[in-house]
């Protein structure tokens, strides 16, 4: 078994009895314990409108979070560019790298921009990976796509009239701002102060095969697939990134990362005790209503549930790794086996804080105890 660096990927979770500043003083506190235990990197989502989420602006909180520690590397899992630019990217990512040099990630995704495309290689059919891997049925996100609330976070994050570039696009031009040689076809330059040279590390968040993993591969960065978002098509997306693969300045071979929903307890029925809410709080997502706060167990239970309501959030369920240490150790190396990720992202989710630093504690120490680096490459 390689040597997997385990990270962090945090969305500033809102529990029920508790504000939005909680949240981000918890994040905080998260990510100076990830760093004394040892973890490669933490990184924030970006979500909007969700009652139950406050990581609205990763850059906003990643400054905030690099005051607060000092050598675990930070980034964005991943900034949304569907409502963004390149330039405006390079400066906020620029300005936190001018104070706090070699320590950011800057992940992108193409959330909110435009239509995916078709997939670049053939999704798995459903069932188990050959070492077990749940891979479970495909889950349409047209209901998502087609909702009321998702058509005005559009409209309220994107300017009248203004559209989204071509993603292939942004990212040269992010790049290009980065490394300071962008030119128009005319040959006018433009240079970010700061920004240009900064020794951020650009990675490209994808859920499938298709554009973003190409985007990835095609230009040799570091690719982050979401088995937590969409277990269904993790094969899928880091195949299709190493199939478009080319050696760049930054990577002679492909570099990935895999993502996890986690929750470590010091028992197996006690870890199923503090992941009670994961259900209802998925199904608020996955029903467009947004996120809600994260419910107590008992809060969860209480919650009215259908069985069109456990069809919607099965698949999350079933690849939620939840348990003791060594039964959540056993299927995060199942998953980079079946994957061959370099590293892995854990994210993890439970009502109180004080649970949610005990599972990673837990699961970094019987990380190091199975002879694991958390040093990435």
């Amino acid at each position: 078994m390689p040597e997997i660096p385990l990270g962090v990927l945090d969305l500033v979770p809102i529990s029920t009895g508790s504000t939005a500043a909680d949240a981000l003083r918890n994040s905080i506190d998260l990510a100076r314990r990830a760093e004394q235990l040892g973890y490669a990197r933490y990184w924030f989502a970006e979500h909007h409108l969700n009652p139950g989420v406050a990581g609205t602006s990763p850059a906003v909180v990643l400054a905030l979070t690099a005051a607060a520690t000092s050598t675990i590397r930070l980034g964005s899992g991943a900034v949304q560019l569907g409502h963004r630019t390149a330039l405006n990217t390079v400066e906020e990512f620029g300005l936190i790298d001018a104070l706090h040099p070699g320590r950011l990630d800057l992940g992108v995704g193409r959330s909110g921009g435009r239509p995916p495309g078709q997939p670049a290689v053939e999704p798995p059919a459903p069932g188990n990976a050959p070492n077990g891997l749940v891979i479970p049925p495909r889950f349409s996100f047209e209901r998502l796509l087609g909702s009321p609330r998702i058509a005005l976070q559009r409209k309220l994050l994107l300017l009248p009239g203004a559209e989204s570039q071509d993603y292939a696009e942004q990212i040269d031009d992010l790049l290009a701002l980065l490394a300071g040689t962008y030119r128009t076809p005319d040959g006018v330059e433009a240079h970010v102060v700061p920004g240009e040279g900064a020794e951020v590390e650009v990675w490209i968040l994808g859920s499938s095969g298709g554009t973003s993993a190409e985007v990835a591969g095609a230009r040799g960065l570091r690719f982050a697939a979401n088995y937590h978002v969409s277990p269904a098509t993790v094969l899928e997306a880091v195949d299709g990134y190493r199939s478009f693969f080319q050696p760049s300045d930054v990577l002679d071979k492909p570099y990935v990362s895999v993502s996890a929903d986690v929750v470590v307890a010091e028992d197996d029925a006690t870890a199923r005790e503090l992941a009670t809410g994961y259900g209802p709080w998925v199904r608020s997502i996955r029903t467009a209503e947004g996120a809600i706060e994260f419910p107590t167990p008992d809060e969860a239970r209480a919650h009215p549930w259908t069985e069109a309501d456990q069809e919607l959030v099965q698949d999350r369920l079933d690849t939620q790794f939840v348990g003791s240490p060594a039964t959540v150790a056993d299927r995060l190396e199942q998953l980079q086996e079946a994957t061959d990720a370099d590293e892995l992202l854990i994210t993890t989710i439970t009502h109180d804080h004080t649970d949610r630093v005990r599972s990673y504690e837990l699961l970094a120490a019987e990380w190091r105890r199975r002879g694991h680096s958390f040093q990435s490459s």
